[in-house]
């Protein structure tokens, strides 16, 4: 009973030394986690500064309370990606991010429901969130491993 206990510890001590020791992982990987983080929370960012412009849009979409909506999302934004660009609480950042991602992109990108002139731009929009979706899901998979330049 007890070796098997150690079976996960030995994995994950295994998955904690490889996970960046090739040439140049650890670079890669934060110049990924800025580019991803750092866009995202400049998305969250506006949600603060053209807070009118999106609480109409979540308004006609039919979100309730939408300008409350706007200035949770706009902080979740916020969090996760400056969490993922500083790899501060990993999982918690990560986990703001794909929870938005989750709830949001069906919700405010629903191509299936709009007219046909704009089935193809909601469309986009819709690939790209859940796109980044599987990003956070890729991140979230890295939660327990420490990550390269954290603070």
């Amino acid at each position: 009973m007890a070796s098997d206990s150690l079976v996960p510890e030995a994995a994950a001590i295994v998955l904690q030394s490889t996970a960046f020791d090739a040439p140049l992982a650890a670079e890669l990987f934060l110049i990924g986690r800025v580019l991803f983080g750092g866009v995202l929370a400049f998305n969250g960012l506006n949600h603060f500064l053209d807070a009118d412009g999106m609480t109409q849009y979540a308004d006609s979409k039919g979100v309730p309370r939408p300008r409350g909506a706007v200035l949770f999302t706009g902080g979740m934004l916020l969090f996760g990606g400056l969490g993922t660009v500083l790899g501060v609480a990993p999982i918690l950042s990560v986990g703001a991010l794909a929870t938005f991602l989750l709830v949001a992109t069906p919700i405010m990108h629903d191509f299936w429901k709009v007219p046909q002139g704009q089935q193809e731009r909601e469309l986009v929009h819709f690939m790209k969130n859940t796109t980044l979706l599987g990003a956070t899901l890729l991140l979230l998979a890295l939660g327990s491993v420490a990550w390269p330049y954290a603070l």
